[in-house]
């Protein structure tokens, strides 16, 4: 192995740390070398450093500090709750280290600011990993457009689609308080804005938007005539017959990731999606204005029968759909497994309709991996990164990662005032 490793630290453990910390340890040694890991629970750490191939250094939350004196890294992952993003990204920058943030960067414009003045300050390098961006569905779109099969984009209408299995775990666990996670339209459409503004290079700047809670909670189930008294599925007798259930002992990263780590953080990963406190908000809508004068209209709904999303992009020579089903709530998992590659999407078509000539389909490749094959792809870049430039640029900055999560903060404001929200008055790019 090579001597000059890059040394990292993963502060998080909970299910998405995985697919990093398998990535140093397994794919890619050569390059990589895990330091440490740091989480609140020691029970989830253990549970990752069983199945690594060397001893690591584990450290509770609160040595942080500590562990980054101790154990050196060149970069630290952050994987910790939305909320507390910038905490560990600051005193990471602060350090001397680089970072890698999974997204959302963060949830509220002030925690933006600080992170931004430590950037400034200390010279470090912050990315974030939108993995979207690695999909050779996503790809194949965003060299169409560069490539202006639509002339310049004047419209984009994107719909994304949460299904009743996905969109529900998001208020089953800590996303379903707004304070933890900006709500989803903070830490899930920061991918789907992240998108919007790659694919026509452009920054957002004003922002409208409405949103409500219409479907979970104790109020929507009760007037839909739903009773459900209990607070947590696992083991719950009168869950068992429940669709939106989830039982922890079913699978063993539940149960070891979560379960078993309860004591320790009184985190629990079952919560009822009827129940509460549940404070984000499950159907959203959104109007932006991007500073080439493109318009985007956004919807995200999380409760459909299917999962995926329906986006057009509207330009002066055409237009450009895209359409992906990503799973299908009512098939059953071994049919969806045997009708598709491991992580590839279920079904994927791109349409051109030129201005004033024949409409055509695009061919896509068949990828294998997270994310419709952008997972494997993102990790080679990160932890192996070729050399060559990337005509795409599909590594994302910090100030990709800030325009993002400004349009969802802007878009929490404007539903909080009712007012359409001006960035360029919040915050400078």
């Amino acid at each position: 192995m090579s001597s000059d490793r890059k040394r990292y630290a993963i502060v998080g453990t909970g299910s998405r740390a995985g697919m990093f910390i398998h990535a140093i340890a397994s794919q890619y040694p050569d390059q990589a070398r895990l330091v440490a890991l740091c989480d609140l629970s020691h029970t989830r750490m253990n549970w990752y450093k069983a199945q690594l191939p060397q001893p690591v250094s584990a450290y509770h939350a609160d040595d942080f500090a500590r562990m980054l004196i101790e154990t050196q890294p060149d970069t630290v992952i952050v994987t910790t709750v939305d909320a507390w993003h910038h905490h560990y990204i600051i005193a990471a920058l602060e350090a001397g280290c680089d970072v890698i943030c999974e997204k959302p960067l963060t949830t509220t414009l002030d925690k933006l600011r600080a992170i931004f003045a430590v950037l400034q300050r200390t010279g470090r390098s912050l990315r974030v990993t939108f993995n979207y961006r690695y999909a050779p569905a996503y790809a194949r779109f965003c060299e169409l457009l560069r490539a202006g099969v639509v002339g310049r984009p004047l419209l984009v209408d994107f719909s994304w689609l949460l299904d009743t299995s996905h969109g529900a775990d998001y208020f089953r666990r800590w996303h379903r308080e707004k304070a933890n996670s900006g709500g989803l339209l903070v830490h899930k459409a920061t991918h789907h804005f992240d998108l919007v503004n790659w694919w026509i290079d452009a920054r957002p700047q004003q922002v409208f938007a409405l949103g409500d809670l219409l479907f979970y909670g104790a109020d929507n189930a009760a007037a839909r005539g739903e009773r459900y008294a209990y607070a947590r599925y696992t083991d719950v007798p009168a869950a068992a017959d429940d669709p939106f259930a989830l039982n922890l002992n079913t699978k063993q990263a539940f149960r070891e990731l979560y379960l078993a780590a309860e004591a320790e953080t009184g985190y629990i990963r079952d919560q009822n999606v009827f129940g509460a406190p549940i404070t984000a908000e499950d159907t959203m809508t959104v109007t932006a204005r991007y500073s080439n004068g493109t318009l985007l209209s956004y919807c995200l709904v999380a409760y459909a029968p299917w999962e995926g999303l329906r986006v057009a992009v509207t330009g002066t020579r055409g237009r450009l759909e895209m359409d992906i089903v990503e799973n299908v709530t009512h098939l059953r998992a071994e049919a969806a497994a045997a009708s598709a590659s491991k992580g590839a999407f279920k079904r994927t078509e791109i349409r051109v309709f030129p201005m004033f000539g024949e409409p055509y389909t695009v061919e896509m490749p068949k990828a294998e991996g997270g994310h419709g094959g952008a997972d494997p792809r993102m990790l080679a870049e990160i932890f192996a990164p070729a050399g060559s430039p990337d005509p795409l640029k599909r590594a994302a900055t910090h100030i990709d990662g800030a325009a993002s999560v400004l349009v969802g903060i802007a878009a929490n404001l404007s539903i909080e005032s009712g007012e359409l929200v001006d960035l360029r008055e919040l915050f400078a790019l």
